[in-house]
């Protein structure tokens, strides 16, 4: 990977919550196109450093930075555009439930600045059959199985082309079959050029399918080798 651009690069961050100090002196190096699992008990920082890069949490102290953008110094105005260049996958999928699958696409592209409607129809047939759910787009959430709204959530993830995938315990809701195909799905992504960091503590998916891991304990964030 040291041959890649690097896309994320944190030194000695400090990361708080409700005054609580969750992570002290973290340091992370991500690479473009590199898969990185965030394992942890609950509690243990991973859903937080998540959200600081998406600046949902802020980075008290150290160096944060995130493709072209200083995550320590970084303007209200632009966080929007920094999250246009991040897919963000939630455990709870997070869909609009009166909608179809097609509109909540739609919404999420009108949202982000495209307009053309034969631009958006093709976009939104790239993405759902990038995640095998081609002949799903006519049904609303409450419609669909745990794993196909995940699906789902996955595809909104990619409709504006992420350079990074953020998966926040994406199969904590689901059994470990459908669990283990979002996984691959997961790493399908990646191996077609788009950097992942997955938070998880389902440490069977990360035996089962390996990549380079990281481990969130005792308020610190260290590598693992696997």
């Amino acid at each position: 990977m040291e041959n890649k651009p690097l896309l994320l690069r944190l030194e000695n961050i400090e990361i708080s919550r409700d005054e609580n100090v969750v992570l002290r002196e973290a340091s992370l190096r991500l690479h473009n196109g590199e898969f990185v699992y965030v394992i942890g008990k609950v509690g243990s920082g991973k859903s937080s450093l998540l959200k600081s890069l998406y600046c949902e949490i802020p980075i008290q102290y150290g160096k944060a930075r995130l493709m072209d953008y200083d995550l320590r110094r970084i303007k209200c105005k632009d966080i929007p555009f920094l999250r246009r260049k991040l897919g963000i996958v939630f455990q709870d999928f997070q869909l609009l439930t009166d909608r179809t699958v097609d509109n909540n696409l739609e919404f999420v592209l009108r949202a982000t600045g495209w307009t053309e409607k034969d631009k958006i129809e093709m976009r939104i047939a790239d993405v759902l059959t990038q995640v095998g759910m081609q002949k799903k787009g006519y049904k609303r959430p409450h419609e669909l199985s745990g794993g196909e709204q995940q699906r789902i959530v996955i595809a909104r993830a990619l409709l504006n082309e992420p350079q990074l995938i953020l998966a926040d315990e994406p199969t904590g809701h689901l059994d470990p079959e459908t669990g283990a195909q979002i996984v691959q799905l997961l790493h399908d992504i990646c191996h077609s050029g788009t950097a992942v960091i997955m938070a998880t503590h389902n440490y069977n998916m990360v035996r089962d399918f390996p990549a380079r891991v990281v481990k969130c304990e005792n308020g610190y964030l260290s590598d693992i080798q696997e």
